[in-house]
């Protein structure tokens, strides 16, 4: 168990029902805070917050949709109202499309940039005047090490994670002097349901949720201001920085993309967004 490194600080999760978003709302109870629990599943979220309360901890529990701002200024709202301030704020919901680019259609692209650059827009946009006013806070921003060096096929998820990433960059030096600090999260390939149907190379490393959540509370801890990992993705993104011909020519070798359990599962999934 995580020391009490953030004794009754008050965090907002959202995507917190399942994967990244989950394991980290646990170990910032483990770490000591109080939570607001935000995604639409209510029934996973509710199943967390008795996991949290046995942990000594007070939960909210508020289905959001992110890609709404309403909601999210509700969430925001209704957090501020039970505890006074937000601490922490850790972006983490999300959505995985992948989809070779000569087929990909804007239905991808706006699904992709609504959820993963919208929806943490708006929960940035929504808890920022609040830390404003206090001198005081840290974002976290769950990205990916797609915005560093792309896979084949992810041009949706990269592009609209990018995007956000780019975004935080330049609020971090916004806030430079402000009280407000901002980590972004690099993970590589994390065991999520994201990945669930995609056959990896042995090469590639896999890490667990609760590795990425452990590396969040530890850069919340050290204010960190960028957090890759695991080790592999590090030597990747340098090596790139170095020669981005050697980082294709890695990736085309060992085929750091995977490829899918059944061939058919991208194709599926492009023309159900197609609406075909």
């Amino acid at each position: 168990m995580a020391k009490k490194i953030l004794l009754d600080q008050i965090a907002v999760v959202t995507g917190a029902s399942s994967g990244i978003g989950r394991a980290t709302a646990l170990e910032l109870a483990n770490a000591g805070a109080h939570l607001v629990l935000a995604a639409r599943r209510e029934k996973l979220l509710e199943d967390l917050s008795t996991e949290i309360k046995e942990l000594g901890r007070d939960v909210l529990v508020e289905v959001t949709d992110i890609t709404q701002q309403g909601q999210v200024d509700h969430l925001i709202s209704k957090a501020i109202s039970k505890f006074g301030r937000i601490d922490i704020l850790v972006v983490c919901a999300g959505i995985y499309y992948r989809s070779p680019i000569d087929q990909i259609s804007l239905s991808i692209m706006e699904r992709s940039m609504a959820v993963n650059f919208y929806g943490g827009l708006h929960s940035i946009l929504a808890t920022l005047p609040h830390m404003r006013t206090r001198n005081s806070g840290h974002i976290v921003l769950v990205s990916t090490m797609d915005t560093k060096l792309g896979l084949p096929g992810d041009s949706p998820y990269a592009a609209s994670k990018s995007a956000l990433s780019i975004f935080v960059d330049v609020l971090r030096q916004e806030l430079h002097g402000s009280g407000i600090h901002t980590s972004t999260v690099l993970p590589g390939r994390v065991a999520t349901p994201f990945i669930e149907d995609l056959v990896l190379p042995k090469i590639s490393t896999i890490i667990s949720s609760q590795t990425v959540a452990r590396a969040i509370v530890n850069g919340i801890k050290k204010r960190k201001i960028e957090i890759i990992l695991p080790f592999p993705a590090t030597m990747l993104h340098y090596i790139r920085v170095l020669s981005p011909r050697i980082a294709d020519w890695i990736i085309r070798v060992f085929r750091l993309q995977g490829w899918e359990v059944n061939d058919q599962a991208v194709q599926d999934q492009i023309e159900i967004l197609n609406g075909e």
